[in-house]
């Protein structure tokens, strides 16, 4: 099974995919990881396969390039080995029973650059887990946001991607998941905003239902492990023909 955590900076996920691994290794399964990171300098496990094996940000950055410079200039240096890469994690995929990516820390670095498109269009069977933290949710637009965004990254890499909220350990849920698991109370909530943004929101949330696959959101913490067995569940369900991820 190949899981992609893909997610703003901030959202957790290098530290997700450490302690996921960790907690399925504890049950039996062997992992493998993929590193995607040309910025990252320390990570929490062991990366398998790890493009800093042929170029790092900070190496172009000492050649005078600016931070984002550097970066979109390494995934620039790593897309004539994007086919290489695509074989090497294919390798791991057949000997191993989780391959973990961790993509970049800026997400779209990943999704609207060349090598990330093509790296994924090679394992259209992966399962994507779009991560977003509880800060972000501040108002029932941000809700809308949320949902759409993981439609569109689904749409963008060709594989079937599931919205996560991470870092739950930091806020209550409670009220969260209202917004998050129903989305007529949702779109109901955002009928009632007289903004031109809520307008927007409540059009293209009513359309969720028709658009959307079927799915869940997960609810995920690094920290506690809370929504691991979920997590699990809904790998096993995607590859699984016998269930879906609702």
């Amino acid at each position: 099974m190949i899981l992609a955590f893909i997610g703003t900076a901030g959202s957790g996920k290098t530290t997700l995919t450490a302690e996921f691994g960790k907690y399925l290794e504890e049950n039996g399964y062997s992992v493998s990881y993929v590193n995607l990171d040309t910025g990252v300098r320390k990570l929490p496990y062991r990366p398998d396969v790890d493009v800093r094996d042929d170029v790092t940000a900070w190496e172009l950055m000492e050649e005078g390039l600016g931070p984002n410079g550097a970066i979109v200039r390494s995934y620039d240096l790593l897309v004539p080995k994007v086919n290489d890469y695509a074989e090497r994690i294919r390798e791991l995929d057949g000997r191993s029973d989780y391959v973990l990516i961790d993509t970049p820390g800026q997400m779209e670095t990943f999704l609207f650059h060349e090598f990330g498109v093509k790296l994924m269009e090679a394992f259209p069977d992966a399962l994507g887990v779009y991560l977003f933290s509880p800060e972000i949710l501040r108002k029932p637009t941000d809700f809308c946001f949320a949902l759409f965004f993981g439609l569109m990254i689904d749409l963008r890499l060709g594989i079937t991607t599931v919205p996560a909220l991470s870092k739950i350990d930091t806020a209550s849920v409670d009220e969260l998941r209202k917004y998050l698991d129903d989305v007529e109370y949702l779109t109901a909530r955002l009928k009632l905003e007289p903004s031109t943004q809520g307008l927007l929101a409540y059009k293209l949330c009513s359309t969720l239902p028709e658009l959307a696959p079927p799915t869940r959101v997960l609810y995920l913490s690094a920290k506690t492990r809370e929504g691991f067995d979920e997590l699990e569940t809904v790998a096993y369900e995607h590859y699984c023909t016998c269930g879906d991820l609702t």
